[in-house]
């Protein structure tokens, strides 16, 4: 249904949730749309509504769409209630009308899961597909060790699709001219870049499992990977002509060591030496300190313990430096060395540069707990982000949702994107994800399912609202084992068949999967279309492959109809190869019989053809309205030069001919009829000419 011209859309929202703001700087903050509201078995009221007057009445159903209508006073207090449909998050279109009478009717479509509408967002639908079955069919019998490297692997994959579709989404809006449509694509890059955030870090924690060391590397790679504006402000730092002497100099610096990029702090520190030789002894003590902090490493083989000693002599080491006032010269490198030595206050000071809370907390942790254990997180990510929002300002829903990673509260996790994020392709993928790293076994759902199933279950749901992504819903249906398969037959039996290519796509699905049920149900759809558009061999095809036997009846009459006003048959191709699907009834028996008959006459093959001829009338096969066709096909046979039927064969023809003309209603109408009586009277000769040229010739043949 379209939108009307003079009304704006509906919008109905379940809940409230603030907005996901903090992603990464200069980007916009990504729209939150709202949970599912639970199914309502009848129409539904909205509270505030006055029954007696206006009111708006809603309906959740099966077609993944919500029709609600605004009620105006009616007379006689007449209520009109709209169809219902189901919906998932947020999202609606709009389409509306009016009976003119008392008041005007609107009727709303609200649609389930919008995002599968976003033409940019196909990628991310239709790449992450692969990912997903790939990993459904996935060796189980592999080693720990190597499944543990292909789920990161897969993970890998996912996020890669992500920032291919976000960066796709960018271009997107640098590309248009549209305003509007240039709001509605950096929403999405918004949401993208939350989504990619939010998944890097369940890697980090969850998937990959780092242990403590790696951990922290693991979360400055994360923070470095989605902090946008860097690269930046450094190009334009060292394209300018003095480069220490730029404004932005020592914020460049000050975020390459917030971030633990220490080559790259030198390197620029390096230009600053150059610039003021008095300052040279200061660049090389702080550069030598800078060389020599320990930092955890994948490939070394040092014990925690070593690693801490080391950290240890070398924060010991900058506290001198600090304490006799090495730096007191240049508050910018004293201000380095304080961040070395993981002075709160002094990282706090530059929280302008960091932007987020989990920068902040990275950052610390990098300058006093390098060796953080996974479950110590919790208490560090909690103070962070206590000491870097102050009073001021309170968590949004993309804080709860990290603050629920780092506390290793996955099933919150779920819950919160469930509620923030705008589509289930997220949480049904890293749920899908999650349950393969044997993270969410013991968590059933009250009803049966457990998560995972559930959130594949509306996924694939809101991908069969969409004209051509049904197809991807139908492997994310087979891979949900309890409820599926129920799914997906609900799902395809409400798939507009618009072509004949679209439902032999659906027919097949149906055929794969043995649901016998569906398969009839399409092939009499499709057959009763076919008939009503008068294409009688389609809709014949059709009730065959329904093993439809009482429509197969109805077209075999049609096309026998259609060959008395015509003389020719149609779909001479579809009746000559009926083979076995001949024996569907006994109406489609004789037409492909019949058919044969015609062949057999066209080949000069007389004798066969006077046989199935006589048979078709005899084995009482043929409707009893078309023996008169039957008998006028004798005709021709009757007059050949050679004796076609025998003495016993041209009495059965007789008797045949007799019995179409002794009923009451038969007789009235042949003798009404010229025409019919005209036949009549032909054949009677013609049978009384050939049985006198059959006596003649079995006598002479006795009398020799």
């Amino acid at each position: 249904m379209e939108e009307p011209d003079a009304e704006p859309p509906l919008t109905v929202r379940a809940g409230a949730a603030g907005p996901l703001r903090r992603t990464a700087p200069g980007r916009p903050s990504p729209h939150v749309a709202s949970s599912p509201p639970p199914p309502a078995p009848f129409p539904q009221v909205l509270p505030g509504a006055d029954p007696a007057r206006t009111q708006l009445c809603f309906a959740w159903g099966p077609a993944e769409m919500l029709l609600c209508e605004t009620l105006f006073g009616r007379r006689g207090g007449e209520r009109r209630r709209a169809p219902g449909g189901s919906a998932g998050p947020a999202g609606c279109g709009a389409a509306g009308g009016g009976d003119g009478a008392a008041g005007a009717a609107r009727v709303f479509v609200v649609r389930g899961d919008r995002d599968v509408y976003v033409e940019t967002l196909r990628k991310l639908f239709n790449e992450s597909h692969g990912i997903f079955v790939g990993l459904q069919r996935c060796e189980e019998e592999r080693a720990a060790r190597a499944r543990n490297a292909q789920l990161v692997q897969v993970s890998k994959n996912y996020r890669s699709v992500i920032r291919a579709c976000m960066e796709d989404m960018h271009q997107a809006a640098i590309s248009t001219r549209d305003s509007a449509l240039q709001s509605q694509y950096s929403i999405q890059v918004s949401i993208l870049s939350a989504m990619e955030l939010i998944w890097n870090l369940c890697e980090i924690l969850f998937v990959e499992a780092a242990p403590a060391g790696p951990l922290l590397l693991r979360l400055l790679d994360w923070v470095q990977l989605h902090i946008c504006d860097v690269d930046n402000m450094v190009r334009e730092v060292l394209s300018s002509e003095n480069p220490s002497k730029h404004k932005l100099f020592w914020n460049v610096v000050d975020i390459f060591v917030l971030q633990g990029r220490m080559d790259e702090a030198r390197h620029l520190l390096s230009k600053e030496a150059i610039a003021n030789p008095t300052s040279m002894n200061m660049y090389k003590i702080l550069d030598d300190l800078m060389k020599k902090m320990p930092v955890p490493s994948l490939g070394n083989t040092q014990t925690l313990t070593e690693m801490e000693l080391k950290w240890q002599h070398w924060h010991e080491e900058c506290q001198r430096y600090l304490q006799d006032g090495t730096f007191a010269s240049n508050s910018h490198m004293e201000s380095i060395c304080k961040i070395l030595l993981g002075d709160e206050n002094a990282i706090l000071e530059k929280k302008e540069l960091m932007t987020t809370w989990y920068h902040f907390l990275v950052t610390r942790l990098l300058y006093s707990h390098p060796t953080v254990k996974p479950m110590e997180l919790r208490f560090y990510a909690q103070s962070s982000m206590d000491m870097f929002l102050g009073e001021e300002s309170s968590p949004e829903p993309l804080d709860t949702i990290l603050m629920a990673a780092f506390e290793f509260e996955l099933h919150q996790v779920i819950k919160e994107c469930s509620v923030a994020l705008s589509n289930w392709w997220f949480v049904a993928h890293l749920t899908d994800l999650l349950d393969h790293c044997k993270l969410l076994q013991s968590h059933n759902l009250y009803f049966g399912s457990n998560m995972r199933e559930f959130l594949l279950l509306e996924y694939a749901s809101g991908l069969f609202s969409h004209h051509s992504l049904w197809q991807l819903g139908v492997d994310y249906f087979d891979h949900c084992p309890e409820y599926g398969r129920v799914y997906l037959e609900l799902h395809i039996e409400r798939i507009p068949l618009n072509t004949e290519q679209k439902a032999l796509k659906v027919l097949r699905i149906c055929e794969q999967r043995q649901m016998h049920e569906q398969v009839r149900s399409i092939c009499k759809i499709m057959a009763m279309k076919a008939l009503r558009n008068n294409r009688l061999g389609s809709a014949l095809s059709w009730s065959i492959r329904a093993k439809d036997a009482a429509f197969a009846t109805l077209i075999s009459d049609r096309f026998l109809k259609d060959y008395c006003e015509r003389g020719c048959f149609s779909d001479l191709d579809l009746i000559d190869n009926l083979g076995p699907s001949m024996l569907l009834s006994d109406r489609l028996t004789f037409l492909g019989k019949y058919r044969e008959f015609h062949r057999l006459y066209g080949e000069k093959r007389f004798s066969e053809a006077a046989r199935l001829l006589l048979m078709l009338m005899t084995a009482h096969i043929a409707p009893c309205s078309f023996w008169m066709t039957l008998l006028t096909d004798a005709l021709p046979l009757l007059e050949q030069k050679e004796v076609i039927f025998s003495a016993e064969q041209t009495y059965e023809l007789m008797r045949c001919l007799e019995d179409l003309t002794a009923g009451k209603l038969d007789r009235q109408k042949f003798q009404d009829d010229d025409v019919e009586t005209m036949k009549v009277e032909m054949l009677r000769l013609a049978l009384a000419r050939n049985l006198a040229r059959v006596i003649v010739k079995e006598g002479t043949l006795e009398g020799s």
